[in-house]
């Protein structure tokens, strides 16, 4: 029974693989990069770098974009409601804006996005039924863990050549700045009244942590 499950597991990884968008060998590291809003060009940037950013940060705001929906499917006619809303229209904007970015770096998306599919809607709909506390305190521990993982990017791409990434480094704090609002949104909603709201936010920030990890990497 295991072997029949360990065949199916690498039947759809490679399925998903095959999916994946392929360029010739070289061709990510001589290319040049231009950016469709500015015209600026990008040349000798550190492509695996730029890759591993824009893959997790794609995967992390769609993942995003699953829990606020989860959210709304159990509280969206409720008094939160429109609180819920106006932070889920700011992931939007991320996650076009990531998309877009995914298309002028010519990055592959992780092939974990259908599992992330599933899985930021149940977290989403799953805390939202424990209320509207449920709801926000995962709106606090998503948040704040994007925040930290933001922060560690620009401090990256600070080392890296901070005017060679001016571009990139100004959406992403744009992003960071507006994660931490919704942080504060949540707070300011009562996520802390939430049933064990210490553990609930412990686990799912090692959820986030994972899934971090993991995306920026396959």
């Amino acid at each position: 029974m295991e072997g029949c499950a360990g065949a199916a597991a690498t039947s759809l990884l490679r399925r998903l693989c095959s999916g994946a968008r392929s360029f010739p060998a070289g061709y990510a590291r001589s290319a040049s990069i231009r950016f469709c809003s500015t015209g600026k060009t990008y040349e000798k940037i550190n492509h695996a770098t730029i890759d591993r950013i824009i893959r997790v940060d794609h995967a992390g705001e769609y993942g995003a974009n699953r829990i606020y929906a989860g959210q709304m499917a159990v509280l969206g006619r409720t008094n939160v409601g429109p609180v819920i809303q106006k932070m889920w229209d700011q992931e939007k904007d991320h996650l076009k804006k990531f998309n877009e970015l995914m298309v002028t770096f010519r990055v592959r998306p992780t092939i974990l996005m259908p599992f992330w599919n599933v899985m930021g809607f149940v977290l989403g709909a799953g805390t939202a039924l424990l209320g509207k506390e449920g709801a926000m305190a995962c709106t606090v521990a998503i948040e704040e863990s994007i925040a930290h993982h933001y922060n560690n990017q620009m401090r990256t791409l600070m080392e890296g050549d901070p005017e060679k990434y001016e571009e990139l480094l100004q959406i992403i704090k744009k992003f960071r700045d507006e994660e931490l609002e919704h942080h504060d949104t949540g707070l300011d909603h009562d996520a802390e009244l939430a049933p064990a709201y210490a553990i609930l936010k412990g686990a799912i920030q090692v959820g986030c942590r994972a899934a971090i990890y993991l995306s920026e990497r396959i």
